[in-house]
C-alpha cells in the first residue's frame, strides 16, 4: 500500500499510455483476492472511488483521491485442453496466455497487442483480428466471471448463476467491481499464414480503392486491415519504415497457404510492396503483424464504427491522411468487421456496435507537446466520416475523452442497453464506488 510521498509509488502507477497518467490517493499492489477485497472494503467505508489498474492501455481520469488496485501480480493462466477452457487471473496479459493455449494446439478470440490486459479486452468486447469474423467478439464466449463487488464480497458470476449481472460485466466493462479471474473458451488453432504487405504512401489512392472492393469478399477464415502509417526515424521502428509514410495491409489466413496465396493475389498485384512479410506463422506470434509498440508510449487517440465505407468514403480518409494530406497522425487503420461480429452472441451481453461493417481507429504518440493538434486532426478525421459513421461503438474503442457524460454513453451503448445497465449498476454499486471508467452512473 502506498502513498503519493512513497518511493515506489509512481512504479505502482505506472500506465502503458504515458498521456494517461492516474496520481491516486493510495495505490495498492494486489497479489490475490483477499487483498481486492480488503481495498475495496476499506475503499467503501471511506466513500473513497476505485480505480483499477491491469496494464494501463485505457485510462480514463486521472484516479485523484481514489484508492487505485492494481491487479497486474494477479496472473497466473491454467489452460484445460479437454474443455478448451482457459483460466486468467485478473491483471493477465496476452502475452502470458498465448504460450500456454499454443501448447496445446489452441487459440483464444485475442487481438493485435500481446501486452493488452485479458479481462479488459474481453469486458469492453474484444474483436479479434485474426478470428473475430469467425467466432464473433471475445465477449461471447466467456463461461464464468469472478468479481469482488461493491460490498467485499467475492461472486462466481455465470449466464445461470447471475444472468443480469453477467450480461452488464461483458461490455460494462470496470464499472460493476474489480473482475479477479475470467474463464472463456478457446478455440483448435494452430497456426496461420499472414503478415504484411507495405507500399509507398504515393500508391495509397489505388491501394486502398482496390482493396475496399476485395475485402468485402472474404471467407470469414481469411482478415484484412489497411493501416497508414507514419513512423519516426527511431531505433524501435523497422529500419524501411524510420520516417516514411507507408500503407500497411495486414492479412491472416486459417486456409492453407495456397488458397490464401490465391486470395492475396488482387492486392499483391495492386502496385509495388516495399517489404511482403506474409509467411505461415504460430498463433502465438500473430501480435508481430500488426506492429503494436511493444512498450510504453505517450499517445492520443480516437475511434468510431462505420455502417458501410464506400467508395466517396476512400476519398474522404485519403483526403485527411493521405500523402497530400499534410497530417502528423502516426497511425489511422480501417477494419472490416461483419460474419460472426455480426451476429448474436453465443452468450448473452452488453456489447454494443454489432450492427457495424467496418472500425476505424487513429492516433498520435510520441510527442506530447503535439497532443492538441493530434486531437484536432483525430476530430477533424472522424467528422469527415459522419455520413457513415453510428452512434454505438464497442467499449474498448473509447478513448479518455469519449463517452465521458451519461448522454454519450447513452448513445454508444443505446437507449435500452443503456438503461438496463443503468438498472444493474443500482442494484451492485448503488453508490457508485466504481467510477473511475466510462462511468455508468446508477441513477
Amino acid at each position: 500500500m502506498l502513498l503519493p510521498t512513497d518511493a515506489d509509488y509512481l512504479t505502482e502507477c505506472a500506465t502503458f499510455n504515458l498521456m494517461t497518467p492516474v496520481r491516486p490517493a493510495v495505490a495498492v499492489g494486489a497479489t490475490g483476492v483477499a487483498d481486492v477485497r480488503a481495498a475495496v472494503r476499506f475503499a467503501a467505508e471511506r466513500d473513497l472511488p476505485v480505480a483499477v489498474l491491469a496494464t494501463g492501455h485505457q485510462v480514463v481520469g486521472a484516479a485523484e483521491g481514489a484508492v487505485l488496485i492494481n491487479v497486474s501480480r494477479m496472473n497466473t493462466v491454467q489452460v484445460d485442453p479437454v474443455s478448451r477452457l482457459a483460466r486468467v487471473e485478473g491483471g493477465t496479459r496476452w502475452q502470458q496466455v498465448l504460450p500456454e493455449t499454443d501448447r496445446h494446439g489452441l487459440a483464444p478470440v485475442s487481438g493485435t497487442s500481446p501486452t493488452v490486459g485479458v479481462v479488459g479486452y474481453h469486458l469492453g468486447g474484444g474483436a479479434s483480428p485474426i478470428l473475430g469474423r469467425k467466432h464473433g467478439y471475445a465477449a461471447d464466449h466467456v463461461q464464468a466471471v469472478e468479481i469482488v463487488t461493491a460490498d467485499g464480497e467475492l461472486c462466481r458470476v455465470t449466464a445461470d448463476s447471475e444472468p443480469d449481472l453477467f450480461w452488464a460485466l461483458l461490455g460494462g466493462k470496470g464499472n460493476f467491481g474489480v473482475v479477479t479471474a475470467l474463464e472463456f473458451t478457446v478455440f483448435p488453432v494452430e497456426s496461420l499464414y499472414g503478415g504484411g504487405l507495405f507500399f509507398a504512401g504515393e500508391h495509397a489512392a489505388e491501394v486502398l480503392h482496390g482493396w475496399r472492393e476485395w475485402v468485402v469478399d472474404l471467407p470469414v477464415e481469411t482478415n484484412s486491415s489497411v493501416a497508414f502509417l507514419r513512423l519516426p526515424a527511431r531505433p524501435e521502428v523497422p529500419e524501411f519504415l524510420r520516417g516514411t509514410f507507408a500503407l500497411h495491409v495486414r492479412f491472416t489466413s486459417l486456409q492453407p497457404r495456397e488458397k490464401a496465396d490465391r486470395l492475396l493475389a488482387p492486392i499483391r498485384a495492386l502496385a509495388p510492396t516495399v517489404r511482403d512479410t506474409i509467411t505461415e506463422l504460430r498463433y502465438r506470434e500473430a501480435g508481430s503483424i500488426f506492429l503494436d509498440p511493444p512498450t510504453p508510449v505517450p499517445s492520443v487517440a480516437r475511434s468510431t464504427m462505420l455502417r458501410d465505407f464506400p467508395a466517396q468514403a476512400v476519398d474522404a480518409l485519403l483526403a485527411r491522411v493521405g500523402p497530400d494530406s499534410g497530417a502528423r497522425l502516426g497511425f489511422v487503420e480501417l477494419r472490416p468487421l461483419g460474419g460472426a461480429l455480426a451476429g448474436p452472441p453465443a452468450v448473452p451481453n452488453a456489447v454494443p456496435g454489432r450492427s457495424a461493417g467496418w472500425q476505424l481507429f487513429g492516433s498520435g504518440g510520441g510527442r506530447p507537446d503535439l497532443a492538441p493538434a493530434f486531437r484536432e486532426e483525430l476530430t477533424a478525421l472522424l467528422g469527415a466520416f459522419a455520413p457513415w459513421a453510428q452512434d454505438e461503438i464497442m467499449p474498448n474503442l473509447l478513448s479518455d475523452w469519449q463517452g465521458t457524460t451519461p448522454a454519450e454513453l447513452r448513445l454508444i451503448y443505446g437507449s435500452e442497453r443503456y438503461d438496463r445497465l443503468v438498472a444493474i449498476k443500482k442494484r451492485y454499486d448503488p453508490h457508485n464506488l466504481f467510477r473511475v471508467n466510462h462511468n455508468i452512473t446508477p441513477a
